[in-house]
């Protein structure tokens, strides 16, 4: 059961680092504010373009998690990838 709670809370902290690297790609690199930037990538079909975006924070997390030997932590920051990676292809497709 503790391996579960462990690639849970590495899941969390996949989903949050997420958000957070997407809040400071439109933070940093879009002269919108937040809840203007994702308004305007809705209308552009470009959402899935920002999550990936935001997903490279991602890379942080996982090796960090790595790096203190945290391995468990590690795989669910990578699920939290993969299901990112899968919500980018369905905003590329529909």
């Amino acid at each position: 059961m503790n391996r579960n709670k462990e690639i849970l809370i590495g899941l969390v902290v996949g989903f949050i680092a997420n958000a957070i690297g997407t809040i400071l790609y439109i933070f940093f690199f879009v002269d919108l504010a937040i809840p203007e930037a994702f308004r305007a990538a809705v209308e552009q079909d470009s959402l899935g373009s920002l999550l990936a975006l935001g997903a490279i924070l991602n890379l942080v997390a996982f090796f960090g998690f790595l790096k203190i030997r945290r391995d468990d932590r590690a795989k669910g920051v990578l699920i939290a990838t993969l299901i990112t990676a899968l919500v980018v292809l369905f905003f590329k497709i529909f």
